[in-house]
C-alpha cells in the first residue's frame, strides 16, 4: 500500500506514521522549507527529535504544491497511490487545482484523508484549526483540572494524537471499500470530533438531566476511590476501588474498618457523598509510606494500583522494555535513540519501526526520477525554480537509484497507472 502524506504537524502525518508502522510505503511530501514540526523544541546537534518519530517508516521529497508544476507532480505521485493525507485548511487543495473529486478521476480507488480543525462542512470550516481550540470546543479543556482552578489544556498534541488514531481507523475502512468495490473516497477528519467522542456520555446526560461535568481534579461521578495520592518519599500513585468490594479492601488496609462496614458504602450514590472523608483516609494513609510500601500493599489486596511515571521512569521500566513498548532505533546522526513502539502487537503481521524520519527531500531523486520517470533535466528545472528543494542525498542518476518497493512499478508518465 503506498500512502502519500502531504500533511504537516502531527494529526494528519501521525495517521501515515502508523500506517507506516505495519508496512505501508509512505511518501511524505514536505515543502522545500521542511514540515513545521521540525522546528518544534527539543533538539539535538540539530535534529529534531519531533521529527525523527513523526516521520519515521517514511520516504521524504520536497514539493511546492502551491506551484501548478508541483501540483502536477503531487498527481503524478497520487495515479499510483493508495491514500493520501492532507491537513491544509479547507480549500486551499481546490485552489491549488487539487480538488479531490479531480483527484479520484486520476485514480478511482484513491483514498484522501482531509484533515482539519473543524472539518470540511459547517460554520467554522474556514477557521484555522490547532489541537489547542480542539482540546477546548472539545468540552475537554473545561472538565480538566482543578475544581478551584482555570481550565488545563494537555502539554503535549493529545487532540492531534487522538484524531490520529481515529484517522487510521477511518482509512483502513474507507480502502476496506475501495478493495471490495473499487470505489475511492475522501474522509473529513476534524480534529475536534475525536476527542468529543472519546469523552462519554457528557452530552446525553446534559440532554437527559440537564448535568454539566465540572472540573475536579482526579475525581469522577461513578469511581470512589480514585484519585493520585503522595507517598513519604515525594512519589505518587494512581488508586482506583471501582468495585465496593475493592473499595471495602482499600478502607480496611489503611485502618478505616468503621469507613468499610459503614451502610452508606455499599453502593455509589453513599459512596460519593462521602468522597472526601474517603479520600482523606487514604491520603493520609499514603502520607505515612514510601512509595514501593503502599504498591505492594494495594496490589497484595487485588485493588488497581500503579505509579505515576515520568518519562525518565518509563524509558528504564523492564515491561515497556520486554513489550517494545519503548524501543531503539538508529538514527544516521544521533545513533541509537528510543522512542514509541508500535501501537499494537500483531501475530501474523508485526509492524516494524524500520527508520527515523528522513532528511527534507531525502528520497526525491529516487521517487521523481525513478519511480515517477520525471526526466532529469525536468528535474533540475524543478529544482532551479524553488519547486522542489535541493537533494539532501548525493547526486543520482538513473542507473544509481535503488528498485522501487516490491511490488512498487514506477507510476506511467501519462498518469493511468
Amino acid at each position: 500500500m503506498r500512502v502519500v502524506d502531504a500533511a504537516t504537524i502531527y494529526a494528519g502525518p501521525m495517521i501515515a506514521t502508523l500506517l507506516g508502522d505495519f508496512g505501508a510505503d509512505v511518501v511524505k511530501v514536505e515543502h522545500p522549507r521542511g514540515d513545521g514540526i521540525r522546528q518544534w523544541a527539543w533538539h539535538k546537534d540539530g535534529e529534531s527529535l519531533w521529527w525523527a518519530l513523526t516521520g519515521r517508516n517514511k520516504r521524504g521529497i520536497s514539493l511546492a504544491l502551491s506551484d501548478p508544476r508541483g501540483a502536477e507532480v503531487l498527481r503524478r505521485l497520487l495515479a499510483g497511490a493508495d491514500v493520501f493525507i492532507e491537513n491544509f485548511r479547507p480549500g486551499t487543495l481546490e485552489r491549488w487545482g487539487l480538488d479531490p473529486e479531480d483527484l479520484l478521476r486520476i485514480n478511482p480507488r484513491l483514498v484522501v484523508v482531509r484533515v482539519s480543525g473543524f472539518g470540511q462542512t459547517g460554520p467554522y470550516r474556514s477557521r484555522p484549526g490547532f489541537g489547542t481550540l480542539a482540546e477546548a470546543i472539545s468540552g475537554f479543556a473545561d472538565t480538566n483540572g482543578p475544581a478551584d482552578g482555570p481550565p488545563v489544556l494537555p502539554q503535549w498534541p493529545l487532540a492531534d494524537g487522538v484524531t490520529a488514531l481515529a484517522g487510521a481507523f477511518a482509512t483502513m475502512a474507507a480502502l476496506r471499500h475501495a478493495e471490495r468495490t473499487g470505489a475511492g473516497q475522501v474522509v473529513d477528519l476534524s480534529i475536534y470530533e475525536p476527542l468529543f467522542w472519546i469523552l462519554g456520555a457528557q452530552t446525553t446526560a446534559y440532554d437527559q438531566l440537564g448535568v454539566v461535568p465540572t472540573r475536579r481534579g482526579s475525581q469522577t461521578d461513578f469511581n470512589v476511590p480514585r484519585g493520585c495520592f503522595r507517598t513519604r518519599d515525594g512519589r505518587w500513585v494512581a488508586l482506583s476501588g471501582a468495585t465496593t468490594a475493592t473499595g471495602r479492601r482499600i478502607m480496611r488496609a489503611v485502618g478505616r474498618d468503621d469507613t468499610a462496614d459503614a451502610p452508606w458504602f455499599e453502593d455509589i450514590t453513599g459512596r460519593l457523598a462521602h468522597r472526601e472523608e474517603i479520600d482523606e483516609a487514604i491520603a493520609s494513609w499514603v502520607a505515612e509510606r514510601d512509595n514501593a510500601e503502599v504498591l505492594a500493599t494495594f496490589q497484595g489486596l487485588g485493588a488497581t494500583v500503579g505509579p505515576v511515571y515520568s518519562a525518565a521512569d518509563i524509558a528504564d521500566d523492564p515491561h515497556f522494555i520486554e513489550r517494545g513498548s519503548v524501543t531503539t532505533v538508529d538514527h544516521p546522526a544521533l545513533g541509537a535513540i528510543k522512542m514509541q513502539g508500535l501501537i499494537a502487537n500483531l501475530t501474523r503481521t508485526p509492524g516494524a519501526i524500520r527508520t527515523p524520519g528522513p532528511r527534507v527531500g531525502e528520497h526525491t531523486d529516487e521517487i521523481l526520477l525513478r519511480e515517477l520517470g520525471i526526466e532529469p533535466d525536468e528535474l533540475a528545472r524543478l529544482r532551479a525554480d524553488g519547486v522542489v528543494g535541493p537533494s539532501t542525498t548525493r547526486p543520482a542518476t538513473r542507473e544509481a537509484i535503488p528498485d522501487p518497493l516490491p511490488g512498487k512499478e514506477p507510476v506511467p508518465r501519462n498518469g493511468n497507472g
